[in-house]
């Protein structure tokens, strides 16, 4: 008989949701804003003074896979969400097969890496941003670029949660 401790359970919920936050970071369209200007990682978007019949103010958007420090942005972080994916199918993997055997400090050192990536993509876009801005107004780091910290975040606790050595306190004495 062993006693169930529930550390690498919590290291795969914690890695699932890193995955779902990532997933919704990318996907989602506003990364930056300001009073008429969106920025996402896949496009950018102007509002114009013009109406259209309905009233509605015209969005005219490009894309922004032109922009070298974007593309890179967008490289890294889905270089993570992957490196993520593949943590995630191989601790289920490991977790179904139910060996005692301590193959999940390969698992914490994947998600490690991706940690890595998405700090990096995540530190480079707002100073890229910045440097590159043309913008004279207000602007603001919207909740797409928070998810993707949220996301880097859960894959650091799934992390510290894989390296724990729970092996060394099951017994059979239990």
């Amino acid at each position: 008989m062993s006693v169930f401790r529930p550390f690498k359970l919590m290291a795969l919920l914690c890695v699932l949701l890193a995955l779902v936050l990532d997933l919704v970071a990318l996907l989602s369209p506003a990364w930056v804003t300001a009073e008429h200007f969106s920025l996402s990682l896949w496009e950018s978007c102007t509002e114009s003074a013009v109406r259209n019949e309905a009233g509605e103010a015209v969005k005219t958007c490009f894309s922004t896979l032109t922009s070298d420090w974007q593309i890179a942005t967008l490289v890294l972080l889905m270089s993570g969400a992957a490196v993520t994916l593949v943590t995630f199918l191989v601790s289920i993997i490991w977790m179904c097969r139910d060996t005692r055997t301590n193959q999940y400090r390969t698992v914490a050192v994947l998600l490690f890496t991706a940690v890595v990536l998405q700090a990096c993509a995540l530190v480079l876009y707002p100073i890229k941003f910045i440097d590159s801005s043309v913008l004279q107004t207000y602007h603001e780091f919207n909740w797409g670029y928070g998810l993707g910290w949220g996301a880097t975040i859960f894959m650091l606790g799934g992390a510290v949660l894989f390296c724990l050595r729970t092996d060394l306190y099951e017994d059979a004495t239990y």
